[in-house]
């Protein structure tokens, strides 16, 4: 059958076309905004793993950040866990790997724990542990020595989880090795940052004198997980105590708008370290937090 020359023209105008209509969705792909994951840390719940994984599903978050009784519990049977967090739908997006502790005269034994972790995270599907330290001296100052061996007991940590495929992410914390601004800055220029990323906590960083704002861009290379977390002032002797998101003093708005401004699309992990008044459950504690994102902020998690 003979082809009109209305249709031929047309065929030819369609596929004169197809390389600026590939370009064009090319175009918008590589400008579409940039999702930020949430997560929610199961410490709110202590040891009772299965309750927080079950609680965090219902709650519509997609990932949960597990701690090292996950290996206590569940490092003989981890295809256990697997399957709790497959059916509840959640990925693993941060384990906490515990301390990793200076001056204990055997590094090897430190850095070992962390090891055993990257691999059990593996298991899990996940890609990044969270490490952390005792060694802030009970009384006194912390001395660059001190910050600048921690540094490189991390970057040791991280070679060798790299090996394993896994991240070794610093968090910043109060009471500890890298509570204030200034400490967390020599203890990340003192470790690679082929090794070692940041797990920043803008509500420690905030009440060890920093500012959250400031801390994203500076370290937005570094960057590898956020803990999204909210903190006010007590009367009491420890002078602050965390909160549910928008119950404290952080300003939440402009951290989500610093991170989508960087392009920011990893985890954002809410974490509640305890629930913060009593009779009230980690689940309610966590619909408050759930709430203020999507009803504050606007956030889809």
């Amino acid at each position: 059958m003979k082809q009109s020359r209305r249709s031929f023209l047309t065929q030819i105008s369609l596929l004169s076309a197809a390389p600026l209509l590939a370009s064009s969705n090319l175009f918008a792909a590589a400008h579409s905004p940039i999702a930020i994951q949430y997560g929610y840390a199961a410490i709110t719940w202590g040891n009772n793993i299965k309750q927080s994984i079950q609680d965090i599903s219902s709650l519509g978050f997609k990932g949960i950040q597990l701690r090292a009784n996950a290996f206590t519990e569940f490092g003989q049977k981890p295809d256990e866990l697997i399957k709790l967090l497959k059916d509840a739908n959640l990925k693993l997006a941060m384990y906490s790997s515990g301390n990793a502790n200076i001056n204990t005269g055997n590094d090897e034994a430190e850095i070992a724990k962390h090891i055993a972790s990257a691999r059990f995270v593996k298991l899990l599907g996940g890609d990044s542990i969270q490490v952390t330290n005792s060694s802030r001296p009970k009384s006194g100052t912390v001395t660059n020595e001190d910050l600048i061996k921690y540094a490189k007991l991390l970057t040791e940590i991280g070679k060798q989880t790299a090996a394993i495929g896994i991240k070794t992410t610093y968090h910043n914390h109060m009471g500890q090795l890298g509570q204030t601004p200034e400490e967390v800055d020599i203890i990340l220029q003192h470790s690679d940052p082929k090794y070692v990323k940041l797990l920043l906590d803008i509500a420690h960083y905030q009440q060890g004198g920093g500012d959250p704002v400031a801390a994203i861009l500076k370290y937005k290379k570094r960057l590898d997980c956020l803990h999204i977390k909210d903190v006010k002032n007590t009367t009491d002797t420890k002078g602050y105590i965390f909160v549910e998101l928008g119950q404290g003093r952080v300003d939440l708005p402009a951290v989500l708008a610093t991170l989508k401004n960087i392009n920011y699309n990893g985890y954002a992990i809410v974490e509640l370290d305890a629930v913060p008044v009593k009779d009230r459950t980690p689940l309610q504690s966590g619909q408050i937090t759930r709430d203020y994102l999507m009803n504050t902020l606007k956030v889809k998690i």
